[in-house]
C-alpha cells in the first residue's frame, strides 16, 4: 500500500504520543501480541505506512526543530515509551489566532511575532503534498481550527479534527469538504479507554438493563497543559457540549448531568484521574449508586484511535469518498455527525474497512 502523508497542527502531548506510537508499532507483525492497537491492519494499511511530512506549532522551543526532537520539548510531559529518530520534518511557526489563551502565553513559550514569520498553512501543506491534516491544537481554538480546516480545503488535504470545535459534525463545514471531494472526520477524539468511553458504556448498561437513571456526573483532573488551558471556563463551551452529548445521547430521557474538566493539578503531569457517578433506581423502585475511578496516562490514550482514523481517512481518499465519514467519526469521536452506541459504531467501521459501508 502507498504511504499516508500526514501533517500535524499542534506539537503537544497528543502529537508526542502519536509520533512515538507510529515509531513504536511501525514494524509490528499482524500476529504480534503487543497491546494498544484496535487494528494492526486497517484496510490494507499498517501503522508503518504513516509518514509525517509537516508539523505546526507556536512554541519557540519547538519551531525549527525536527519533529522527532520537538515532541519531547517542554512543556510536553507525555511519557516517553520509545526513541524517535530524526524524521526530516521541521516544525513550522503557525499563526496564533485564538489558539493561545492569554494565560497560556508563558506556558506555551510562544514565539515573538516581531521576529518570527508564520507560514501560510495552505502553502506549506501543498509543498509537502500532505494528504491528511490532524488538528491537535488546544481546546477553545475556534478561529484557529477553522483556519486549519480551510487550509486543508485549499490544499486538497483531508482533515481530522481531534478537538471539540465542530467541523465534521456541522453541515456547513462537512458540506465544504464534500464539495471539494475530500473526507473529513471528527469531532473531539475519544480515548481508547478513557472517561467518555467508560461513562458511555456504564450508561448503556443501565439503559439496557431497565435501570432508571436519576443523575450522573463525570469529574476529570489532570496536570498537563490541556488541563491548564481549560482552567478558563470560556474555552470550555464546546468541550462541555461534546462530552455531555456523548453520554446523554444514549439516555432516552432527560437526566441532570454535569460532565467536563474539573481541576488542574500540576504534579499529576500527563496523568488523568476521572470520577464517574451514576444514581438511579432498579427493580421495585429501589435506589442504587455507582462510583468509578479511572487513572490513565492521558495523551497516549488517544494516539491509537487517531492512528485508526488516519488510515480510515486514507481509505476514503483512495475510494474517492468525500464529506463527513460517519462510521469512523461515530466510533472515534465524542461529537460525530451521528451519535450511535459504540457497538454499532464499531460494526460500521468494520463494514467500512471491507467495503460493505460507503462511509
Amino acid at each position: 500500500m502507498a504511504e499516508i502523508r500526514v501533517a500535524i497542527a499542534g506539537v503537544g502531548n497528543c502529537a508526542s504520543a502519536l509520533v512515538q506510537g507510529v515509531e513504536y508499532y511501525k514494524n509490528l507483525s499482524e500476529k504480534a501480541k503487543i497491546p494498544g492497537l484496535m487494528h494492526v491492519n486497517f484496510g490494507g494499511y499498517h501503522v508503518g505506512d504513516i509518514r509525517f511530512v509537516a508539523a505546526f506549532d507556536v512554541n519557540k522551543q519547538k519551531i525549527g526543530r525536527d519533529l522527532g526532537e520537538a515532541i519531547f520539548a517542554e512543556p510536553n510531559c507525555c511519557a516517553k515509551f520509545t526513541d524517535v529518530p530524526h524524521l526530516g520534518v521541521k516544525v513550522a511557526a503557525t499563526p496564533m489566532l485564538d489558539g493561545v489563551a492569554s494565560h497560556m502565553k508563558t506556558p506555551f513559550n510562544i514565539y515573538n511575532a516581531e521576529k518570527t514569520q508564520p507560514v501560510d498553512v495552505k502553502d506549506a501543506l501543498k509543498e509537502v503534498e500532505a494528504e491528511v491534516l490532524v488538528n491537535l491544537i488546544p481546546v477553545g481554538s475556534c478561529d484557529a481550527t477553522r483556519y486549519y480546516a480551510q487550509g486543508a480545503l485549499d490544499s486538497n488535504c483531508a482533515f481530522v479534527n481531534c478537538i471539540p470545535e465542530f467541523i465534521a459534525s456541522t453541515p456547513e463545514w462537512s458540506g465544504k469538504f464534500e464539495e471539494k471531494g475530500l473526507p473529513v472526520a471528527g469531532d473531539d477524539i475519544k480515548s481508547q479507554f478513557g472517561a467518555t468511553i467508560l461513562h458511555r458504556n456504564l450508561i448503556k448498561l443501565c439503559v439496557d438493563r431497565g435501570v432508571e437513571i436519576d443523575e450522573t456526573y463525570q469529574l476529570n483532573l489532570g496536570g498537563n497543559t490541556d488541563f491548564l488551558n481549560m482552567t478558563v471556563e470560556k474555552r470550555l463551551k464546546t468541550k462541555r457540549i461534546s462530552k455531555t452529548e456523548a453520554v446523554t445521547s444514549l439516555i432516552p430521557y432527560n437526566v441532570p448531568t454535569r460532565i467536563g474538566p474539573s481541576d488542574y493539578v500540576p504534579f499529576l503531569d500527563d496523568q488523568k484521574i476521572c470520577y464517574i457517578f451514576i444514581k438511579g433506581r432498579k427493580f421495585g423502585n429501589q435506589p442504587f449508586t455507582l462510583t468509578a475511578k479511572l487513572e490513565v496516562e492521558d495523551s497516549p490514550n488517544s494516539a491509537g484511535v487517531v492512528i485508526d482514523v488516519v488510515r480510515a481517512v486514507k481509505l476514503a481518499l483512495d475510494r474517492k469518498i468525500s464529506g463527513a465519514l460517519t462510521g469512523i467519526s461515530s466510533y472515534a469521536f465524542k461529537h460525530p455527525p451521528i451519535q450511535v452506541p459504540d457497538d454499532i459504531a464499531k460494526q460500521w467501521v468494520e463494514d467500512f474497512i471491507t467495503g460493505k459501508r460507503e462511509r
